[in-house]
């Protein structure tokens, strides 16, 4: 790409997985972690480096400019030097300098490592802390998961590969090894294993393995597959599943009735079908009368389907190093499925074709049992289900700090009658169909971001990002964050606390408080990001911003404070075209001091003729204000 292609992309997409700004004065340490980030991340195929570039951090919504590199030829022979001998790998770059608006500027991609090469790392820091993952548009410490999978393209040995310690034959449960033998029966009457005894069976599922002393000794996925519930209890005493009902929407919202649980131990295939036998047990129930049949027929409001996908995927990718529980929490607007390990697979991409499983023996006996795919279709099958059965699409969160991975599974009937009643409120902004599903998903959640745009209206992330900022700048939504955490919160506009729009007549409340997933339940995790959208608590900023068209609010909240005065002046003649105003609103708007208004933007404007005072007899008037000529006549 070229620089001018990668600094379009940015001022849309901001930071994204494949491109990172930098000032680049120098070659630091943050640069050579990007470039470590962007050669270890499988799947990704390298990433840009665009040197020279910064953001207006002032601006209400950042924008990238041209600053330019005073010596490009060192910056660029620093950086393939360093690139060749600080690592453990010698890495190739293609580094170009270009001249763009006068100043030179270094695009730099980073081709993705081979496998075999992997994990690359800084040399002086060693493994783990020198090999970094491109996660999102940050560069992240690689766990020891990470490693893990990037290890796998050399054979590397998962965990469930690994020895029970103190396991033994008698440590497995000959019922669960004949429910494993009926399930496989099932999938394939011919399959040749069903004519091996158990102990062949074992082997050939990587259940036992040699061990130094030369006899077969259970494996991690041996116990987990074909254990007995006493021996799970003493080698795994927290790999478990925790299916917890909640009154309400929060979670412990009344401290004198918390919750009930139910705790679920077994063998993997029966605890699968007790999991899902609990779910369904509990769901609300949807009636349904065919055409032709004489009975009803009342089916779970989230389909069979959809619950097993989810219940299958926590149980084959949950980290079973972790001493902690799966939790299936069952709140009264929502289903959350809770395990630990986060998604090895970059949340980006989450439904596209593709397995990264962090139990490759766990996954290849639901393979051969059909309980998974093990090629990446269950998320996009979970969606699909979802959207035939007309409900609100399920949500992924992949939370890396905490080694987590929640599926959210909502009962609501997505667009009903009473959704269309609240989105008449907006029929002036004549929406399309993916900006009032999105609409609808964000007042929901409280909250909504690029990827959960892609998941519900099924498009890329650039025509995410270009409707997103339709809707900021029609005051709808708030940003909030910045690149990958990025997110958008909605606004008293859109929630109608102060639009003067009618008030909502039906559908869901708009209240926030009864909504389980604060903006925190969103992969960009938004808690303590700090944002220029801030700006907008002033109410009586707020206010006028809310009135501005969508193409000048979005002018306005990328002005910034250090664009050329021109640039300003062209920005206060459109909005005196949109109505007049005083020189304490344009101040206010565009935060500057009042003074620098009248001295820097309008007097040059009053005297170039290009806007004209609304009280001209009275120049000092406390209510004078300036209309663009030939406008409001």
């Amino acid at each position: 790409m070229t620089v001018q292609e990668l600094l379009e992309r940015l001022n849309l997409l901001d930071e994204n997985e494949r491109i990172e700004a930098k000032r680049a004065d120098e070659v630091g340490k943050s640069l050579l972690e990007t470039v470590c980030a962007f050669a270890n991340e499988p799947g990704l195929g390298g990433g840009w480096l665009l040197l020279g570039v910064t953001c207006e951090e002032l601006a209400l919504f950042p924008a990238y400019e041209v600053q330019g590199i005073g010596h490009p030829d060192k910056i660029s022979a620093d950086l393939a030097s360093q690139a060749a001998g600080m690592f453990n790998r010698p890495l190739r770059l293609d580094i170009q300098t270009e001249v763009f608006g006068g100043k030179a500027v270094i695009a730099v991609f980073v081709p993705e490592a081979a496998p075999q090469d992997k994990p690359v790392y800084l040399k002086a820091q060693g493994l783990p802390r020198g090999a970094f993952r491109r996660i999102g548009s940050t560069d992240q410490h690689c766990t020891e998961d990470d490693l893990i999978a990037l290890y796998q393209g050399r054979q590397y040995e998962s965990f469930d590969a690994g020895l029970v310690p103190d396991g033994t034959f008698d440590d497995f449960s000959p019922e669960a090894l004949a429910d494993y033998r009926q399930s496989r029966r099932d999938a394939n009457p011919d399959a040749e294993e069903l004519r091996w005894s158990d102990e062949e069976l074992l082997q050939a599922l990587g259940g036992v393995r040699l061990n130094e002393q030369g006899t077969w000794q259970p494996t991690v996925a041996g116990l987990i597959l074909f254990g007995k519930p006493v021996a799970l209890r003493r080698t795994f005493p927290m790999t478990r599943v925790d299916y917890i009902r909640v009154p309400g929407r929060e979670w412990v919202s009344d401290p004198e009735r918390r919750f009930d649980s139910l705790e679920l131990r077994d063998p993997l295939f029966r605890l699968i079908r007790r999991v899902q036998a609990a779910i369904l047990d509990d769901l609300p129930k949807a009636f349904g009368l065919a055409e032709g049949d004489l009975q009803r027929k009342d089916s779970p409001i989230v389909p069979q389907r959809v619950i097993r996908e989810a219940v299958v995927n926590a149980l084959m990718h949950r980290n079973y190093r972790s001493h902690a529980p799966v939790q299936i929490i069952r709140y009264s607007n929502r289903l959350e499925i809770r395990n630990p390990g986060f998604s090895l697979k970059s949340p980006d991409h989450l439904g596209e074709p593709g397995s990264l499983p962090r139990n490759p023996k766990l996954a290849a006996a639901l393979y051969d049992t059909r309980f998974a795919e093990t090629k990446g279709s269950g998320v996009r099958v979970m969606r699909e289900i979802c959207e035939k059965a007309g409900l609100a699409p399920p949500l992924f969160e992949s939370d890396r700090g905490q080694d987590q991975f929640v599926v959210r599974l909502f009962f609501h009937h997505f667009l009903g009658p009473g959704d269309l009643v609240w989105l008449a409120r907006f029929k002036n902004l004549h929406l399309s169909e993916a900006e009032a599903r999105a609409l609808v998903v964000a007042r929901e959640v409280g909250a909504i971001d690029n990827a959960t745009w892609r998941d519900i209206n099924k498009v890329d992330t650039l025509t995410a990002s270009q409707s997103l900022k339709k809707l900021r700048g029609a005051g709808l939504l708030q940003q909030k964050g910045r690149g990958s955490a990025t997110w958008y919160q909605p606004t008293g506009k859109m929630l109608g606390d102060n639009d003067g729009l009618p008030s909502n007549s039906g559908g869901l409340s708009s209240k926030l408080d009864g909504l389980s997933s604060n903006p925190q339940g969103l992969s960009s995790n938004p808690q303590g990001l700090s944002s220029n959208s801030d700006l907008l608590a002033d109410p009586e900023r707020r206010a006028l911003f809310n009135e501005l068209p969508g193409e000048i609010a979005a002018q306005v909240g990328a002005i910034g404070q250090r664009r050329p005065p021109e640039e300003v002046r062209e920005l206060v003649v459109a909005l005196c075209q949109h109505r007049d105003y005083r020189a304490e609103e344009l101040a206010l708007l565009l935060a500057r001091n009042v003074e620098t208004v009248r001295q820097n933007y309008l007097r040059p404007l009053l005297r170039a003729g290009r806007i004209r005072m609304t009280r001209p007899d009275v120049p000092n008037d406390p209510e004078q204000a300036y209309r663009a000529v030939g406008e409001w006549s």
